[in-house]
């Protein structure tokens, strides 16, 4: 599971942990002077900011260790396309036609129409497809057919009518449509299913495999393949060497092979040696017999995550986009974080939870803190900020699991710059002194209470299936939100400084949920287009959130909204009785996950976290026209450079910068384009 941050918004939590997402691009942090120096921003356009990070300690790795990270970042970008591919059918071949007009048109480059071309292949490359990497919209150009089509003739670039034609029409509009009148299968783009298989032919389907599935251990059935239809049968379509994807699928195999050779110890590589197993056969028991080494081997300093992971993109949640995440330990930050892990059960004891849906012996969380090396996939350019696996549930009850927090990405979007936002939404000055002074502990926190005890958190009664079963489409937001809620139920607990980890329990509380509640209710619409609904997990996690707890509130007035010089806030007048309202929302949300209750899970979501108040949404979008930040934000990788002897062995790994984001895009394209 990731949490995933978003700056430009009000943080309310979270990144990898197959999780949230928000941050804060409200306030204009102090840097160092080192920091100044790095060039945080590369570039910006639409609603998306590129931002460069740097890796901390790579001077401090030995060649040993530099060699791990190079050849397990090979391996990620190797797998690049897989993405591309799954996100949408005719990816490939526009992102290539696109490409190929970018590098020979030779024509007028000063015209609106071609700053309207760039701009969209910038989008497109940063969604990695032609659907909004967030939204799930499709992109729409700025440039007509007519245009394209000129360009395509200069350049003899050759796109197939479908593919051009999509580009424009109102076909394949939502990339993954979560709506409830809608069959989510049929009526989403992504490439996970054939045009013609329903949402009733995927639970028909899963429903009969799942008849000779240990109960007790089940597989992630669907998760490495695609369902289609082949004379009128479903068929799964194998992601492996040899199946769907493979010739990219060889190539990772190629360089996980090599990080075999240069493994922390024999440990890791049995982990890898399983990995490439999984590869080559497609087996899910070879999956989870990878995950165990994989979640209970936190020895060395290189960790990654790669594979067909998170499942959020699948509407009906059961096939998972590759991604590709590696990571080099930051010690001193994990050292500090490692408390939460070492206290998971108290928490796990304390929390408002019916007690048969309490967790008896709560085993194995790791929780660290990385800086990132190199990222892939559904990871990049749109990264995580945390991330949180396996997600398989068996194994993190068996078995445990880890929780990373990305701090070199988390420091990158912190030294962004700021935008303002803080004093325009916030509703008076103690509210923007609480979020300056606490406001960054608190989003830490809060990730990494979401990640380490709210996805640890909890238990399903026997007999129950798994939530992709029982929860079906609304999954993944109840998942992030009961983890949410975990967060911000312990936030404003005094063990967090018994702990060690703050000053002022009470204060870093408040600004925790002063940030939840303004960007649940307000700040993060500004992601919508005015009468959209929500429908990203996440956002619709915090916004069901925030609207059940304003509601239940209001006879006490523990949330109260206020409209000052016209302007609406929503300002807490009870932090304690809102801890307890918290509280009550977790109970209940854990109730409907351990209880497999579709019904109450449908009502809660759809009662308060997928319709919008239009008064509201049109008042955030113009009190924020004024700010010139982007609400999106991504990364560009650093660029690892093996230097080589004349025997062709590599004799140290330098780290440099990419020129600028259509640089890599173009050069990721030429080197690692494995499918066609």
């Amino acid at each position: 599971m990731k949490f995933k941050l978003f700056l430009g918004i009000v943080l309310a939590a979270g990144v990898m942990f197959s999780c949230a997402e928000t941050k804060k691009e409200e306030i204009t942090e102090k840097k160092t002077p080192k920091e100044e120096a790095f060039e945080y921003v590369v570039d910006q356009f639409a609603d998306l900011k590129i931002l460069r990070y740097q890796i901390p300690g790579w001077d401090d790795l030995t060649l040993k260790e530099q060699k791990l990270v190079y050849y397990l970042t090979q391996a990620g970008l190797a797998g690049r396309d897989i993405m591309w591919d799954q996100n949408y059918r005719h990816n490939l071949a526009i992102r290539k036609a696109l490409e190929n007009v970018y590098t020979s048109y030779e024509g007028d480059k000063d015209s609106a129409d071609w700053k309207a071309f760039e701009v969209y292949l910038k989008r497109v490359w940063f969604s990695n497809g032609i659907h909004h990497h967030y939204s799930n919209d499709k992109i729409k150009p700025d440039f007509s057919d007519v245009y394209l089509k000129s360009l395509l003739e200069a350049t003899n670039t050759e796109l197939t009518e479908d593919a051009f034609a999509v580009i424009f029409n109102d076909a394949d509009a939502k990339k993954v449509n979560l709506s409830k009148d809608a069959d989510n299968v049929l009526a989403s783009a992504v490439n996970f299913y054939g045009p013609d298989v329903t949402s009733a032919d995927v639970e028909a389907f899963y429903k009969e495999k799942s008849k000779g599935q240990d109960k007790e251990k089940p597989v992630e059935l669907g998760l490495n393949s695609k369902l289609v239809k082949e004379n009128g049968q479903l068929v799964e379509k194998v992601w492996k060497s040899g199946g769907l994807y493979g010739d990219a699928i060889d190539q990772i195999i190629y360089w996980l092979e090599k990080a075999q050779t240069v493994a922390h110890d024999d440990t890791q590589a049995k982990q890898l040696g399983l990995l490439i197993e999984y590869y080559k056969t497609g087996s899910l028991t070879t999956w989870d017999d990878y995950n165990i080494v994989w979640a209970t081997n936190t020895a060395g300093n290189i960790d990654y995550i790669n594979g067909f992971i998170e499942v959020y993109n699948d509407p009906v949640g059961y096939r998972g986009s590759y991604e590709n995440i590696v990571e080099i330990k930051d010690f001193d930050m994990s050292k500090k974080m490692a408390v939460l892990s070492e206290n998971a059960q108290w928490f796990e004891d304390n929390a408002p939870l019916m007690d048969n849906h309490k967790k008896k012996n709560v085993v194995g969380i790791s929780y660290k803190t990385v800086n990132v090396a190199g990222e892939a996939g559904d990871a990049s350019p749109s990264t995580p900020i945390g991330v949180n696996l396996p997600n398989n549930n068996w194994i993190r009850q068996e078995h445990g699991s880890k929780s990373v927090s990305l701090g070199n990405i988390i420091n990158a979007y912190n030294n962004a710059g700021g935008s303002g936002r803080l004093k325009e939404f916030a509703h008076d000055a103690e509210e923007i002194e609480l979020e300056e002074k606490y406001g960054q502990l608190a989003d830490k926190l809060h990730t990494a209470l979401h990640e380490v005890v709210g996805h640890a958190s909890g238990q399903i009664n026997p007999g129950v299936g798994t939530p992709k079963e029982t929860m079906k489409n609304y999954a993944s937001t109840m998942e992030e939100g009961r983890a949410d809620l975990v967060g911000l139920y312990y936030l404003m607990d005094p063990k967090l400084q018994e702990l060690g980890l703050v000053e002022d329990w009470e204060a870093v509380g408040k600004a925790a949920y002063d940030g939840y509640i303004r960007n649940g209710l307000m700040t993060q619409l500004v992601r919508l287009n005015l009468g959209d609904d929500v429908e990203e997990a996440h956002m619709r996690n915090r916004q069901w959130v925030s609207a059940w707890a304003f509601e239940k509130g209001q006879a006490d007035n523990v949330i109260e909204k206020v409209t000052k010089d016209g302007k609406t806030y929503f300002n807490i007048n009870d932090y304690g009785k809102l801890r307890d309202i918290f509280g009550q929302l977790l109970r209940e949300t854990q109730r409907i996950k351990s209880e497999g209750d579709f019904d109450a899970a449908q009502a809660l979501v759809e009662g308060y976290g997928v319709k919008v108040d239009q008064a509201i949404h049109k008042e955030v979008l113009d009190r924020n026209s004024k700010f010139k930040a982007a609400p999106y934000s991504g990364f560009v990788n650093p660029v690892l450079v093996a230097e080589k002897n004349d025997a062709g062995e590599i004799t140290s790994v330098k780290v440099t910068q990419p020129e600028s984001f259509e640089a890599q895009m173009l050069q990721y394209a030429k080197d690692y384009g494995f499918l066609k």
